[in-house]
């Protein structure tokens, strides 16, 4: 295959023809009406009017954890803390092999639903770094399915754990990608202040990524996210810099707000929400009122910060659900979020396409353009509000212009009925 026509664009009229060569976008043309060409197998392919997107984007998942719910205990409380606990549990039983397997099949859920880029976060509180070392190799071997960013995650506490700095250092000479941190569970307030400090000064020096796991809680006074976005600014790391999940921030006040985002579009960093695995976890200590758990996704949006939504995990101590479906996420969290206006709507797969891929600085990497990689996916509706609704399917994935993915989706029939109109196909 080297091109595709009939295909519709987010944000522009009409029909367009894409083409490919020797892995790259050759050409985007308007077509002046709905072309008919001869198929040839493997060369062009007709997109009926579908909506032609980059591809998919899973900014923050656990590769290493995922598919080892129960493994050997559940999470009964459904708590963050208690899935940290059985994480450690199942830490224990944890081979190489082991985390290679359940890592390349939880891969190929994402690209089954058109993700072909992914950060995953990589558990480094462990002497030898025997995880990190699959996980790198992994990296390697599914490049044809995705381009796989690592972070240095310090599951346990930078501080807190024993030789939590040499153990981040020593990952970052072993080449992940980004550089994480979780302040909100260090020991004391002073230590999580000093892991920031620690993991932004470790980033910069080696010029990564940095992406902290930051007040995940529903801890009103979990404040670390203005020490991350302090740094940030005087740094200057702003395009470089993510907060992930900020849950806190749905418990502080307004009047502390108003002050704290002055100071975030200073630092101009970006944050990730994770709707399904939040809602879940997040509130489990409140009878009533109960609290939805999330960060301040619109009031992040309307401030002009980039916000974005993963799915956490998939099948893990923290979350028993998940098949790699960003779609699902990204319907309940504008559900959670109250971002179900007709703006909103027009624009939804932002969340899971540019705004992901800004958060990934991706750049030059991501997008329809000519002299960008032939990295494309053919969505089952033609347009943003009509793949939420129905939910679409990736119909296909190319990635450096071959085809890495066909989707069939089944005809519904109503046998000795008139179907109700609009519903005899599904998607």
């Amino acid at each position: 295959m080297n091109h595709i026509f009939n295909a519709r664009l987010r944000d522009r009229t009409g029909l367009f023809t894409l083409r490919w060569d020797a892995g790259r976008i050759s050409a985007i043309e308007a077509q002046a009406d709905t072309a008919t060409m001869a198929f040839t197998e493997g060369s062009i392919f007709d997109a009926a009017g579908k909506l032609v997107i980059p591809p998919l984007v899973e900014p923050h998942i656990h590769l290493d954890a995922a598919l080892t719910a129960g493994e050997p205990n559940w999470n009964l409380s459904g708590t963050l803390f208690e899935g940290i606990e059985r994480w450690a549990e199942r830490k224990a039983l944890v081979t190489p092999e082991d985390t290679k397997s359940r890592a390349h099949r939880t891969i190929r859920m994402l690209a089954a639903h058109g993700i072909q880029h992914v950060r995953t976060h990589v558990d480094v509180t462990e002497p030898g770094l025997g995880t990190l070392q699959a996980m790198l190799a992994v990296r390697d071997e599914a490049r044809d399915l995705v381009d796989l960013q690592i972070v240095a995650f310090p599951q346990e506490g930078i501080e807190s754990f024993a030789n939590g700095r040499a153990l981040m250092s020593e990952a970052v000479e072993m080449g992940v990608d980004v550089v994480g941190g979780i302040p909100h569970f260090e020991n004391t307030r002073d230590q999580g202040v000093s892991s920031l400090h620690f993991l932004m000064d470790l980033a910069e020096r080696h010029g990564r990524l940095v992406d902290v796991h930051c007040d995940e809680t529903d801890d009103p006074h979990s404040r670390f996210l203005e020490v991350l976005a302090e740094l940030t600014r005087v740094k200057g790391m702003g395009a470089r810099v993510t907060a992930s999940h900020t849950t806190a921030m749905g418990s502080y006040d307004n009047a502390y707000c108003y002050k704290l985002f002055r100071l975030l579009k200073q630092a101009g960093l970006s944050f990730i929400s994770c709707p399904t695995e939040s809602i879940h976890l997040q509130g489990r200590f409140d009878s009533y009122p109960k609290r939805r758990g999330l960060t301040r996704v619109p009031e992040l949006d309307r401030a002009g910060l980039n916000v974005c939504f993963a799915q956490d995990s998939i099948v893990d101590p923290w979350y028993p659900l998940g098949n790699g479906n960003i779609l699902r996420v990204l319907d309940a969290g504008l559900h959670i979020c109250h971002m179900l206006g007709y703006e909103d709507l027009q624009r939804a797969l932002d969340f899971v396409t540019d705004h992901s891929a800004q958060a990934m600085a991706l750049g030059d990497g991501y997008g329809l353009a000519v002299g960008r990689p032939a990295n494309l996916v053919l969505l089952s509706a033609e347009n943003d509000y009509e793949v939420l609704r129905t939910q679409g399917h990736a119909l296909l994935s190319v990635r450096h212009g071959k085809v890495i993915l066909r989707r069939t989706v089944g005809e519904v029939t109503w046998p000795g009925a008139q179907p109700p109109e609009g519903t005899s196909r599904q998607g």
